[in-house]
């Protein structure tokens, strides 16, 4: 097989991404900058396209199928043809984790998507021109070469000429090098020279014992809306204005990195302690809390800051910044606009978050969940009405392990829905075997919980039209429990999705009343059954006359406007009492059972016949 490589320099980029609309961007912005583009979808076309012309740089994406990115990068840097030409990582994963991956497989630099194209094009310009002069040096070198061998008798004027190229040679590399480690939006330092005077203070700290120093990682809160509702040149006038005013909260001997997109770095060094490094980050948030007056704009924004404390004991750099990382996301999930000083308990809260994502997506392929049941009690006929759907993850090697460990690294990762889907079916399925015993349980309802991420779902009615033909139950046995949250997003496209549903004779409940907006126009807007009383209101019920209150206004609501009052968490007869005297319609709670397997069911339902 021969491989091919043009003898004059071409500026020829290869772009590798399973996605035809990155392509497509990529290629087009490229193209119209004079470069000539090839794309591949995955590893097998990027093999035959370099196979047939060697490229002079490859943009990468990450999340590929079959052969991801990172090990795409490291097949490239083992063969020797490739080996050399520069790749740039382009992807929507934005973790630590997955950058420090992307730079050890053999990446020159990582573009976070969605990526700014003329931050895209002043990389891959930075790029082209260290090929370029790598590239030159050595045709210089062979051309020098060859003279010596030529013209012996001249090797003193040859000697003197080449002193002069390798001068100038020397300096274009380190005006080259220069912009490299700049960022070309800010000039301020980028990554990887951030890095680097990382490596350099943790040297010093381990060297002398005295030296110590702290790293902030900051992070722009609300950037995205700026960018996407002003656009990205006032979005890139902004980031220069932040730099500057970062810059002027700083001391000469600290360093400004700009570490990518609306993200900044600061090293302080010879800190005296912890509470020094505190004392920048409260200035730093004071000072960006005042408005930023733009050519066309006057803009607010603040910062989330990430606090590490350095010290000897971290073996790279780069986890440095990473705990840095860590310390400013919980920033953001405290509030924003604030500081938060890492503990190494939040790494290992992070690993282990990590842990349970891996574990879920394969749970949800191997349907490792099960579902459990708890009765809900009609108050005004004592007797069972129907069942609860709760959710369990029956993990190979931890066991049962409950929702509230799970769910919520569900939701953030999509799984969710898939989780819900399965809960759904399986409950309806189980509803339609309970309803066909010979005890008298036809008129039992089930209820499940459904997540806001799957209203939004295109095909959701789909699935649910889906779900009820091949479980053959009655719409009206099922109950689909709803948070507040849901009716929040998208309140005029909810609105039509549970008219459509209502239409379906399914019954709606908005779960956990009370504890979210509570506004009482959605009542009157959405097409509610019932609501349902969040148990922390009837736990404090009967502490004093205040909490009661609380109970008996929301049975009066519900009453008023046509719904049925469910209490969750009841726990004793004093509450039931209670609840009955308050004409609540529905309860549940471990008074009357704690959710049970399904294979007990029909046990429980044939024991309690009356409360």
């Amino acid at each position: 097989m021969s491989y091919k490589q043009s003898n004059q320099y071409r500026k020829d980029i290869l772009i590798i991404d399973d996605m035809a609309d990155n392509l497509r961007v990529l290629s087009s912005i490229l193209t119209s900058q004079g470069y000539n583009v090839r794309k591949a979808l995955n590893w097998q076309m990027a093999s035959t396209a370099c196979q047939t012309l060697l490229p002079d740089l490859i943009l990468l994406d990450i999340m590929m199928p079959d052969v991801d990115g990172y090990e795409v990068c490291q097949r490239f840097k083992a063969w020797k043809l490739t080996a050399d030409i520069p790749v740039i990582f382009i992807s929507a994963l934005d973790d630590v984790f997955d950058k420090v991956k992307a730079f050890k497989t053999g990446g020159v630099d990582y573009i976070t998507k969605p990526f700014d194209l003329a931050e895209v094009l002043v990389r891959v310009q930075n790029q082209m021109e260290l090929r370029a002069a790598k590239l030159e040096i050595l045709t210089l070198n062979a051309e020098l070469e060859q003279r010596v061998k030529q013209r012996t008798w001249e090797l003193e004027k040859a000697l003197h000429k080449l002193q002069i190229e390798v001068n100038a040679r020397q300096k274009l590399q380190n005006q080259l090098l220069e912009m490299a480690l700049h960022d070309a939006l800010t000039s301020l330092p980028n990554r990887i020279m951030f890095i680097k005077r990382l490596e350099k203070a943790l040297n010093l700290a381990k060297q002398e014992c005295n030296y110590q120093f702290a790293v902030l990682f900051l992070d722009c809160d609300r950037f995205k809306f700026i960018n996407d509702s002003l656009g990205h040149l006032v979005g890139d006038e902004l980031l220069i204005a932040v730099a500057n005013r970062l810059q002027s909260c700083l001391t000469p001997d600290a360093t400004l990195a700009r570490l990518g997109g609306d993200e900044f770095g600061i090293l302080l060094e010879n800190m005296e302690d912890i509470h020094a490094s505190i004392h920048v980050a409260d200035h730093i948030l004071q000072q960006l809390s005042m408005a930023f007056k733009l050519s066309r704009y006057e803009v607010f924004i603040n910062v989330s800051i990430g606090i590490n404390w350095g010290h000897k004991g971290y073996e790279k750099p780069e986890y440095l910044l990473r705990d840095a990382d860590t310390a400013m996301y919980r920033a953001k999930d405290l509030g924003r606009a604030r500081y938060h000083v890492f503990d190494p308990q939040m790494h290992q809260e992070a690993i282990k978050t990590l842990e349970i994502e891996n574990d879920l997506r394969r749970a949800v392929e191997r349907q490792e969940f099960i579902v459990y049941y708890q009765p809900i009690i009609s108050l005004t006929t004592g007797q069972i009405s129907g069942f609860e759907a709760l959710i369990r993850w029956l993990h190979p090697t931890k066991g049962l392990i409950h929702p509230t460990d799970f769910i919520p690294v569900a939701e953030e990762t999509g799984l969710i829905n898939a989780i819900n889907v399965w809960v759904l079916h399986s409950a309806c399925r189980q509803l339609r075997i309970w309803q066909a015993h010979p005890v008298r349980t036809k008129n039992l309802t089930i209820s499940v919980n459904l997540s806001a991420k799957l209203f939004l779902q295109s095909d959701f009615l789909v699935q649910i039209d889906k779900i009820i033909e091949q479980t053959q139950i009655n719409p009206s046995s099922l109950e689909l429990e709803i948070t507040e949250t849901v009716i929040m997003q998208n309140s005029n496209e909810i609105k039509t999705i549970l008219q459509q549903l209502k239409e379906r004779k399914i019954k709606l409940i908005m779960d956990d009343f009370g504890t979210g907006y509570s506004s009482l126009s959605y009542l009157h807007i959405f097409p509610f059954n019932a609501l349902k009383i969040d148990k922390s209101f009837v736990n404090r019920m009967l502490d004093n006359q205040a909490n009661m209150g609380l109970v008996p206004a929301m049975i009066s609501i519900a009453a008023s406007m046509g719904m049925a009052a469910i209490a969750e968490g009841v726990e004793t007869e004093a509450q039931l009492e209670q609840l009955k005297s308050l004409k609540c319609d529905f309860a549940q709670g471990y008074l009357f059972s704690q959710p049970i397997p399904q294979h007990l069911v029909m046990d429980f339902i044939t024991s309690k016949t009356q409360w």
